[in-house]
């Protein structure tokens, strides 16, 4: 991310990046996001440590093998039966 950042990108794409992170080293990752994207850098970021995506995105796509199954605001994507089946294999 350090270099991805020394080239000053408007956009930034990230990866997965909390993976294997202590909650500590989440909580540190969150902030720096986002004053990385107060800074004016749009993120975009693909991650299923779903607590610090939700922490830092304004709005949320969630796709299944290529499929939009879910746009919008955060919260109103995470509720949806389709992502909670596909995602977290609740039944609803």
């Amino acid at each position: 991310m350090a270099r991805a950042l020394a080239t000053k990108p408007r956009i930034l794409l990230l990866d997965e990046i909390a993976g294997g992170l202590t909650e500590a080293e989440c909580q540190s990752l969150i902030a720096t996001i986002q004053d990385i994207n107060a800074s004016g850098t749009t993120i975009i970021w693909i991650e299923h440590v779903t607590h610090a995506l939700l922490a830092v995105v304004t709005r949320l796509l969630a796709i299944d093998f290529g499929k939009v199954i879910g746009a919008g605001p955060p919260q109103a994507v995470m509720e949806s039966e389709a992502v909670r089946q596909i995602y977290f294999g609740m039944e609803v």
